[in-house]
């Protein structure tokens, strides 16, 4: 008890001092002789990136677009800073684990633009201006998001458009629903935990969407060209990744929402399928099953994360229930993973499985706790069988819609692992403590 009292009065202080920097805007006014932009939290078609976002996946189809009255340029940002408080330990004879110490990690920074070019025309572009991986700036990617074809001709497909949305770009793909509740760098609102899921399928690919709306039914098909770093030499060619999804999302009466989507990945004969290893910001827990050895280092960047390692074949699919009843939130993953590597004669599988239990309250819900049980388990290259089991306890206060602070206790063990493998025996737990801004 002592030591959670201890932890969540560092949280209040780092709250606190976020706070001292940080207000609520909603609007801001730029003005010229000639134009006038607009800086504006509210875009059509557009997930708030604060509380309002919170339990948001597809912005809905919204076809209430007003006059358009010019170029509207919206500035966001987010900013996020833990305090890492953890112990860890593998089998003896294992590689060496780094000792952990209790201290900050590197604070991490987005910078995003949506930029409105024509009635129902947004743009997104996000960039991480610091991140574990890379403390130097650089661009995640983007997309052009198309709702309305007036900018063509005005009326153009107008009935088929109030039901169709279509997405291009160098962007985060839309396969399953975890991605939506998952940190981003600095973009940690969403994620009522510091740490994500353990197989975190995320990537950022060159593709388009398609997306059909019609009433609580949702569809979605989708392409990539399965590469994250992009190449027109011959050595870096791929074979197209399709993705698709569907679902129903109803907002059944006041207190209650449900939601059940399935999503399927598939890609073949790709050079490097990056799914589970596309997050190039890096892991929420810094140098866990990680170690000095040069030759042996462990996870590195994606440190407490599991790549199912499925290279040049890979086929996933992800179902996800979620429900919301007043305060009490549930949101689900099983995740099946299959696939190998050219010179593998049969496939391996991966199974995932997660649980998130969060209760809301307070005004406007600006408090929370909850807790999330995940496990995976599936087979090594080398032919062994293992599971790795994580369980998160926690809870977090928002202390504007663009302010949160979030505290948790994570225990992590690793089984079945080989001997000599840094993960034989292996296991670690202890607190975190997050402070996120974001606009």
């Amino acid at each position: 008890m002592k030591t959670l009292i201890k932890y969540s009065g560092i949280a209040l202080l780092m709250a606190m001092g976020f706070q001292a920097q940080a207000q609520d805007v909603d609007v801001l006014v730029v003005e010229d002789n000639e134009n006038t932009t607009l800086w504006d939290r509210s875009l059509p078609n557009f997930r708030y990136p604060d509380q309002r976002g919170i339990s948001t996946f597809e912005p809905t189809k919204d076809n209430n677009y007003g006059e358009f009255e010019g170029v509207q340029v919206r500035l966001g940002g987010a900013f996020a800073l833990q305090f890492q408080a953890l112990e860890q330990e593998n089998a003896s004879g294992a590689p060496e684990l780094y000792e952990l110490g209790k201290d900050f990690n590197l604070a991490t920074a987005n910078m995003t633009f949506d930029i409105l070019l024509a009635k129902g025309v947004r743009v997104h572009l996000n960039t991480y201006l610091s991140s574990q991986n890379h403390p130097d700036t650089y661009v995640k990617g983007g997309y052009l998001q198309v709702d309305n074809l007036d900018f063509i001709s005005e009326g153009l497909a107008s009935g088929l458009m109030e039901h169709l949305r279509i997405r291009f770009g160098h962007m985060e793909n839309n396969y399953g629903d975890a991605h939506f509740r998952r940190s981003d760098n600095a973009m940690a609102l969403y994620n009522p935990f510091v740490g994500n899921y353990l197989m975190d399928s995320f990537t950022t690919e060159v593709g388009g969407e398609i997306y059909y709306f019609n009433g609580p039914w949702l569809g979605m098909v989708g392409f990539t060209n399965g590469k994250l770093n992009q190449s027109t030499s011959s050595e870096g060619h791929t074979s197209p990744s399709l993705l698709a999804k569907f679902g129903y999302d109803n907002q059944i009466s006041e207190d209650f929402r449900f939601r059940l989507t399935g999503s399927v990945y598939h890609t073949n004969q790709t050079k490097s399928a990056y799914l589970y290893s596309g997050d190039r910001a890096g892991s929420r827990y810094y140098n866990v099953m990680s170690g000095p050895d040069a030759n042996n280092p462990g996870d590195g960047f994606r440190s407490g994360r599991i790549n199912p390692d499925l290279k040049n074949e890979l086929t996933s699919f992800m179902i996800n229930p979620f429900i919301k009843a007043g305060g009490l939130e549930f949101f689900g993953i099983y995740e099946r993973a299959s696939g190998k590597y050219a010179s593998e004669t049969d496939e391996r599988s991966w199974n995932q499985y997660a649980g998130e239990l969060i209760y809301r309250f307070g005004n406007n819900e600006n408090f929370y706790v909850g807790g999330r049980y995940n496990t995976v388990n599936g087979e090594l290259k080398s032919g062994e069988d293992v599971t790795v089991n994580r369980f998160n306890i926690g809870g977090g206060w928002f202390m504007t819609k663009n302010i949160l602070t979030k505290v948790e206790y994570v225990n992590q063990d690793y089984n079945d692992y080989p001997t000599g493998d840094i993960h034989n025996d292996g296991q670690f737990n202890g607190f975190n403590i997050e402070a996120v801004i974001s606009f």
